[in-house]
């Protein structure tokens, strides 16, 4: 079990968990020391969000990867397939506190960091606690809100702490914001700041389900909705160890130079009006490694790298004016990152 001792008041203290009882789930993800389990542990949980979230295992994996890098997670989409419900599964899976701010221009920060409050039985002020003293914060449709109230995510979703009246209060461990948005060309939409852009570790989008899939969505749900009989799979202690193994896969110099290559290119193109900053290379660089362990090795080959350049950086980029006449897009930009990454052989 993890000795980890961040204040905590939800996860178990328990050295063992419940989980389904099939011959896959048996393993005591509570002491998870090889990277065999945490795969197991990555496995089980998106097993069990897709009893909710039908035929997106791609995208539940990248919110799972991003987790494991104690990353957060926008999500743009249309309405209606799945970003909220996907987030109430992934807190149900993991048996974490979960928290939902429904983001309207009315939508104060305090609602969102708390507030101090006199209290006539002390004398003093104490602190009310907001909506982000939780393991999994859902900002729901975060860009209906003012740039002000979106801005109170800042330091929370860097350094884990808000700070009211000059005191910082810790939040809970594990924790991830999972943030949804409209399409930014919907009425009643303020575009995130570059700022708070770049505090996501990934952006990501579902999609509408194909035929198949939306058919066992709809037998699914003929009845009672799985999610109120949906169980745990793992722990909090299970998700902090699963952070720490990620953290110790290998990644070798000529990798490092490969992410440098990539994030460089998208400040130097003429194309390009902002391009992916330092934080980005970090954000790669740990998106690779959980990639490389949740496809069963201990170190990162290029086609980690590749394969999260679209999910870490598309967000991160703005394009010149001039550049969307001529019709190009961040993609032509990252596509050809990638090529010069590679020698000028684009493996995508």
């Amino acid at each position: 079990m993890n000795d980890n001792k961040t204040a905590n008041p939800q996860a178990s203290t328990s050295d063992k968990a419940t989980y389904p009882q099939d011959s896959k789930s048996r393993i005591n993800l509570s002491i998870i020391n090889t990277n065999e389990q945490a795969f197991q542990c990555m496995d089980n949980i998106i097993r069990n969000v897709e009893k909710i979230i039908v035929g997106k295992t791609y995208a539940v994996s990248l919110v799972i990867a991003t987790l494991a890098c104690k990353g957060h997670v926008l999500i743009e989409d249309v309405p209606g397939v799945g970003k909220t419900s996907l987030v109430a599964a992934l807190a149900r899976s993991v048996n974490g506190s979960f928290k939902r701010i429904q983001f309207t221009p009315d939508i104060m920060p305090s609602d969102i960091t708390g507030y101090s409050a006199f209290s006539p039985k002390t004398g003093e002020f104490e602190y009310r606690s907001g909506a982000v003293m939780s393991q999994f914060v859902l900002a729901d449709e975060i860009n209906r809100t003012s740039p002000k109230t979106q801005s109170s995510l800042l330091e929370v979703m860097e350094e884990n702490q808000v700070t009211v009246d000059g005191i910082t209060h810790p939040v809970p461990s594990p924790f991830m914001v999972l943030a949804t948005q409209n399409p930014v060309d919907y009425l009643g939409t303020f575009a995130l700041p570059e700022a708070q852009l770049d505090r996501f570790f990934m952006k990501i989008s579902l999609g509408y389900p194909d035929e198949d899939a939306e058919s066992k969505m709809l037998d699914r749900f003929k009845g009672r909705s799985p999610m109120d009989s949906l169980s745990p799979v793992a722990e909090g202690g299970d998700i902090i160890r699963l952070q720490e193994l990620t953290e110790a896969i290998y990644v070798s110099p000529e990798i490092n130079k490969f992410i440098v290559t990539v994030t460089r290119y998208t400040r130097e193109n003429l194309d390009v009006m902002l391009g992916a900053s330092p934080r980005a290379s970090i954000c790669l660089f740990r998106a690779a490694q959980a990639w490389a362990l949740y496809s069963g090795r201990d170190y990162v080959i290029p086609d980690d790298v590749i394969e999260m350049v679209p999910h870490v950086l598309s967000h991160r980029i703005l394009m010149k004016q001039e550049a969307k006449l001529k019709k190009l897009t961040v993609q032509h930009v990252l596509d050809n990152a990638v090529a010069k990454a590679t020698g000028g052989a684009n493996r995508r």
